[in-house]
């Protein structure tokens, strides 16, 4: 199911799932998703889902709607696209289907059926500092959504799937780096024992 992840200055405030055709965004008290904010018009952008298709429509703003840094009046949203409206940023995720190989068996004529495999336990997750001011803390992933690095500076994501956990970028030009590597627009999916470099300091990433 697509979904909305909005954040001010690094910090999530709301997470919003698309279920209907037309999802408005504004300051007015009858948007669907309200932001309270005198840099956001009462009535700002809409959301219109068609199918498996989002796009995003500003809605004669006074002061713009964004998608990755670009003014716009319409736009297709592609996961992990940022649309900005003033400081507010919204992370727009859809993430194509898990193919659930242990619920879709092909039955033939004359073959016994195999017995389906058990489903996996949920994911846990931590997120270990092992570098920087705060050496030795340890974040929890129990949120959907966890934002980590430093606000204005880098900041990155850890969101929770089912099974699993992906780390994406929020903002910043510092890409966050993972194994020493820069990551790129899309969410990346993490291992046990991850490193993870961003706004000057290491963490590790350990599941389970």
């Amino acid at each position: 199911m697509p979904r909305m992840v909005v954040s001010i200055d690094g910090v999530v405030i709301k997470e919003v799932p698309l279920t209907q055709e037309r999802t408005t965004v504004g300051r007015r008290p009858y948007n669907d998703v309200v932001i309270d904010n005198l840099a956001v018009s009462g009535e700002h952008a809409v959301f219109v889902m068609t199918g498996d298709d989002v796009q995003v429509y500003d809605l004669g703003s006074t002061n713009g709607t964004y998608v990755n840094g670009k003014a716009i009046k319409q736009q297709s949203l592609r996961n992990g696209d940022t649309v900005e409206m003033g400081k507010y940023k919204i992370r727009f995720l859809h993430e194509a289907p898990r193919q659930d190989y242990e619920k879709t068996m092909l039955i033939e004529p004359g073959r016994p059926q195999a017995a389906a495999a058990p489903a996996a336990a949920p994911a846990s997750g931590t997120v270990r500092v092992m570098t920087g001011p705060a050496t030795g803390r340890e974040v929890v992933l129990t949120k959907v959504v966890t934002t980590i690095g430093k606000p204005g500076v880098a900041v990155a994501s850890i969101t929770r799937r089912h099974h699993s956990f992906v780390l994406a970028h929020v903002e910043g030009a510092e890409l966050p780096r993972l194994n020493g590597a820069p990551i790129g627009a899309e969410p990346v999916a993490l291992k046990n024992g991850d490193r993870i470099a961003l706004a000057g300091a290491e963490m590790e990433f350990v599941l389970g």
